[in-house]
């Protein structure tokens, strides 16, 4: 067994045993292995050992690993910050975006979307930490993105993503998945039908898990530490 695949084994046991504390179905979390800055040959690996739903945030990198393996049935999800001159290429080439956070970028990948490929499923980014460094719609303002993303064509929201502040303790860890829960039912109490929260890193997967994560993003934990100079 490869190192990739007994990390994965190990990654996809703290799922399932997150998933029964939760008293949920492992079923239900989809485990995306974020890959960015592994080569296309640690993708072709993780494939292998069964892993299938992908995570790119630096696009010319990831579209070298679309193209290089375009021979395997993968899954490609974009989830760094997305600017405007490069909607195109992520329209055309991945099935779901987890960080829009602005109208006029919600439009761009409307407009773009093939039409011949299925809607575009994207998450909306919550700031739900209130950090000055990152990204995301605040959550008094998600209501209003949320409603008129939902309208654009060749798109099809699924519901919203969140990176936290880094925080210890597993109660602490919980509180601000939990608000991106409840400002998700609120979404779907108003009409909107969301299924999906894209929440949850290696280090607070099991509080992202008990407050309904259906989405984990985890990288490092599969693919080993990351050397940004080699990018």
């Amino acid at each position: 067994m490869t190192i990739i695949a007994s990390n994965l084994q190990a990654v996809n046991r703290a799922i399932a045993q997150a998933a029964r504390t939760a008293q949920r179905r492992a079923e239900s979390i989809t485990l995306l292995a974020v890959s960015k800055t592994f080569s296309a040959s640690a993708v072709r690996e993780a494939y292998h050992a069964g892993q299938r739903a992908f995570g790119e945030s630096y696009l010319q990198e990831a579209l070298d690993k679309i193209e290089a393996l375009r021979d395997l049935p993968l899954e490609w999800h974009f989830i760094g910050p997305i600017q405007s001159n490069k909607t195109r290429s992520i329209a055309e080439n991945f099935a779901w975006v987890h960080g829009v956070d602005r109208l006029k970028i919600a439009e761009r990948l409307s407009a773009q979307r093939p039409q011949n490929l299925p809607p575009l499923n994207v998450c909306i980014q919550v700031n739900v930490s209130g950090e000055d460094s990152k990204s995301g719609v605040a959550p008094e303002e998600t209501t209003g993105l949320a409603q008129d993303v939902a309208r654009l064509p060749y798109l099809r929201l699924r519901g919203l993503m969140a990176i936290p502040a880094p925080v210890e303790g597993l109660s602490e860890q919980r509180k601000p998945f939990a608000r991106l829960r409840e400002l998700m039912q609120r979404l779907n109490a108003q009409g909107l039908e969301l299924d999906t929260l894209s929440m949850g890193m290696s280090y607070d997967l099991k509080a992202a898990i008990l407050e309904g994560a259906t989405i984990v993003r985890v990288g490092t934990a599969i693919f080993g530490q990351r050397n940004y100079g080699e990018k």
